[in-house]
């Protein structure tokens, strides 16, 4: 039982002055000494150690004595420790981290391979996210289905940034639209978009991870996209995305179907046709056209039509190259 708290940075000399002092309940610095064979100098060093630490309390008598903190604030103050030891090793690394960074050349695209690993570089990335992470999260999925991102939640805690789109179909699969909801109830901003093909991830605007095929049922393997050109492609890529993509929270609300009237302007205005010709096709005014075009971005939550005919589509409000879908 020497070794009782080494796991928070303790010595064997402290975990055994902490086990005598709790079967004892309450004893001084000398009856330490005794019961645990230490010397005198060795005894008061452990007993000012576990006060410090939070696990003993010092009790104002004459000679002083020492007694075991409650059981509730004893554990608090483990925990305590933990952190501020994680906060200090994270401090730590990130340091290390830039030094390195600061005198190596990394390849601007990097092949990360096989499962474990892939997993590795994605948690270690967003663990050390300080800002923000851009997320299109869509399949294929390292586990088959999605997971809880608990690396996201750590990083929400720190106040990290996330803006996520969803790809919509995928929601529906096992529990995922829970561990959404508790990412959004985090802080994450959460978006849908049907579909979301272009799954990736960006940490700080530095590192971009992309899967290494589309098309597959089953991530294995990553690329790694360092500033460049590329990753400059791929932030533009995500912010095009994320204007297209609807709310998460206004999803539920979204209504069922567009009006006979909206179908109609969405397909004229689909087919390319001017306002004049609309107004013509619908015997109205063009200033009527334009209020009816209004009232349908309104509806939509778009700025513009071609972000009214996305959002239509990913809303089901259009019918595509076959039929309604």
């Amino acid at each position: 039982m020497s070794h009782l708290l080494a796991s928070i940075g303790l010595t064997d000399a402290d975990s055994t002055t902490y086990l005598a002092v709790l079967g004892a309940q309450k004893t001084t610095q000398a009856r330490v000494a005794t019961l645990t064979g230490l010397s005198p100098a060795a005894a008061r060093r452990s007993l000012a150690t576990l006060v410090e630490a939070g696990l003993l309390a010092r009790l104002r008598t004459r000679p002083t004595q020492f007694t075991p903190v409650p059981t509730d604030i004893a554990v608090g103050a483990i925990v305590n420790r933990r952190e501020r030891d994680l906060d200090r090793v994270l401090t730590e690394a990130h340091e290390l981290a830039r030094a390195l960074e600061a005198t190596a050349h990394p390849h601007i695209v990097e092949v990360v391979d096989g499962h474990e690993l892939t997993s590795r570089h994605l948690a270690r990335a967003q663990l050390g996210a300080t800002e923000e992470v851009l997320f299109v999260d869509a399949p294929p999925y390292l586990d088959r289905t999605p997971a809880q991102n608990v690396e996201e939640l750590a990083a929400l805690r720190r106040g990290v940034t996330y803006r996520t789109i969803y790809d919509k179909a995928s929601l529906d699969l096992p529990h995922h639209r829970d561990h959404m909801a508790e990412c959004v109830r985090a802080g994450e901003q959460a978006r849908t978009l049907t579909p979301a093909t272009m799954k990736m991830v960006v940490v700080d605007r530095h590192t971009a991870y992309v899967p290494t095929a589309f098309g597959t049922t089953q991530a294995r393997s990553a690329l790694v996209v360092r500033a460049s050109p590329l990753l400059d492609a791929l932030l533009e890529s995500f912010e095009w995305l994320w204007s297209l993509a609807l709310p998460a929270d206004a999803t539920p609300q979204a209504p069922a179907g567009p009006t006979a009237r909206q179908r109609r302007l969405l397909a004229m205005m689909g087919a390319g046709m001017k306002d004049r010709a609309i107004a013509r096709s619908l015997g109205v005014t063009e200033r009527t056209v334009s209020r009816h075009i209004h009232e349908l971005l309104t509806a939509l939550g778009a700025d513009s039509r071609f972000q009214a005919g996305a959002i239509a589509f990913g809303r089901e409000w259009l019918p595509g190259p076959t039929g309604p879908r």
